[in-house]
Parts: structure tokens; sequence; C-alpha cells
């Protein structure tokens, strides 16, 4: 069974950059056709893919965020990461990254983070 858990700073400046990182156990983030995301959930809103990273190291990202998302791993510490530049308090949402491979998901339990002066 894999699990995911995010970990980060809960509370991020405007203008500063957002890093989370998301430990995966009960698998290998280079295991064939795991793609690994992160999605996002602003308060009163739906949820938001952000972008992912697959088991071969190639990304993709959603055009209304690419400008300033990026998503990195170890592989290591069996761990991927979130960079978000130049937050503004319309990135404060809970954060989730997930795993997903041939129509199975699993995700981790989520972590709020709130962007405030």
């Amino acid at each position: 069974q894999v699990q995911l858990q995010e970990s980060g700073p809960g509370l991020v400046k405007p203008s500063q950059t957002l890093s989370l990182t998301c430990t995966v156990s009960g698998g290998s983030i280079t295991t064939s056709y795991y793609y690994w995301s992160w999605i996002r959930q602003p308060p009163g809103k739906g949820l938001e893919w952000m972008g992912s990273i697959a088991y071969d190291g190639s990304t993709y990202y959603s055009p209304s965020l690419k400008s300033h998302t990026s998503i990195s791993r170890d592989t290591s510490k069996n761990q991927f990461s979130l960079q978000l530049t130049s937050v503004t308090p319309e990135d404060t949402a809970v954060y989730y990254c997930k795993a997903s491979v041939a129509g199975t998901y699993y995700w981790g339990q989520g972590t709020q983070v709130t962007v405030s002066s």
C-alpha cells in the first residue's frame, strides 16, 4: 500500500516561495507508470490539479500555474517536491500529494498552507 505524507511550512508570506515535500512509503517513485501529483483546494473551492512528475522524471504542469510552479524529485529519499513562487493570498489552500497508477489513486492527508503577512 502506497502512503504519502506532505510536509512544509503552514504559513508563507506574500511574494515568497512556497515549498512542500511529499514523502512516499510502500513503493518507489520510480516504479513504472506511477504519476506523482500536487493538487490543492482553496477554501470554498474545488480541487485544482497543479502538476505531476512521472516515474521517469517527466513533468507536467497546469497551464495556469506553469509560470511559477516547479515539481522535482529526490529518488534517494523517495520524495517529490513542489515549489510555488511569488505566492499571493489566493494561493492559500490545503495542498495534497497524490499517486496515480492504472486507475488507482493514493492521497496524502493534505497540509494547510496560508499565505499572509
